[in-house]
């Protein structure tokens, strides 16, 4: 007699490779993050992150003037902007808000969003304004920062991610370091069941859940969400723009302040208050 066959045991790390990032996030688990051999910078600053500036009138530009010059209190180190510059992809309003954030003590950081294509295919103005910001990474004091496009052209609601982002993570992402705590930029949401959440936003997470991923900061859906996997948050913010309103209803615009230390996040909201 055959002895009764008993099923295989599937280690724990196994079983988290094989279900979709999406799940994960369900079940409030990430494997990159839950390394015990991740690297913890020494030392810690501050960064901001601001989103949908929607730049479209000089008046827009005085706006903004305010909002960096409150920015400066905060004495932080970098600015990352999750998209949505401009309003109409004009190259002033571009350049406007270049110079604007330059004041700041250190390096302003965007992604580009939906209103930053002036055509469905035009995207001349915003790479000429900020060449080398379309799918990108940089590394500070021990972190790792990556900006990726995550736009369909102009269109603003069931969109997926293109090629030529998964083409460009494909390429590098094997140069870079899992174990180095990480950040992730995008102007589309990623956060499970968040409104204007790509269809393929899953494809997108699935290539970091073996990196020390400790943030994902987003734009697009004027509003605060939140979605966590242990220590892995996934945000959006309310905007920062004269001329355009929250999608969830709430007054407030501003920014968040974000302290990195030990190789984690602190992250508080900040309303801007035009005098």
């Amino acid at each position: 007699m055959n002895q009764q066959q008993q099923p295989r045991t599937i280690p724990r790390r196994e079983a988290l490779r094989r279900v979709s990032a999406g799940t994960l996030l369900a079940l409030g688990l990430w494997p990159g993050a839950l390394r015990a051999d991740n690297d913890t910078p020494a030392g810690s600053f501050r960064f901001l992150v601001i989103n949908d500036t929607h730049c479209l009138t000089p008046e827009c530009g005085h706006y903004l003037e305010g909002v960096v010059a409150q920015m400066k209190d905060a004495q932080a180190e970098l600015c990352l902007h999750a998209g949505d510059v401009t309003d109409k992809a004009d190259g002033e309003y571009f350049e406007a808000v270049k110079d604007i954030f330059c004041r700041l003590p250190g390096s302003m950081y965007p992604v580009i969003g939906n209103h930053d294509y002036r055509t469905q295919t035009d995207r001349q103005a915003y790479t000429q304004s900020f060449p080398a910001h379309l799918n990108y990474s940089f590394d500070h004091r021990g972190w790792q920062f990556i900006g990726l496009d995550t736009c369909e052209g102009q269109h603003y609601e069931k969109t997926k991610i293109q090629p030529a982002t998964f083409q460009r993570l494909d390429d590098y992402l094997p140069r870079l370091d899992k174990k180095k705590p990480t950040v992730v930029l995008t102007h589309f949401p990623l956060g499970a069941g968040v409104t204007y959440r790509p269809a393929n936003a899953d494809e997108l997470l699935d290539r970091f859940r073996e990196f020390n991923l400790q943030a994902v900061f987003s734009g697009h859906y004027h509003g605060f969400t939140e979605r966590r996997a242990e220590k892995v948050v996934l945000t959006t913010n309310r905007c920062c723009s004269l001329k355009r309103d929250n999608h969830d209803g709430t007054k407030e615009k501003g920014y968040f302040v974000c302290t990195a230390r030990d190789g984690q996040i602190q992250r508080s909201f900040v309303e801007y208050k035009p005098s």
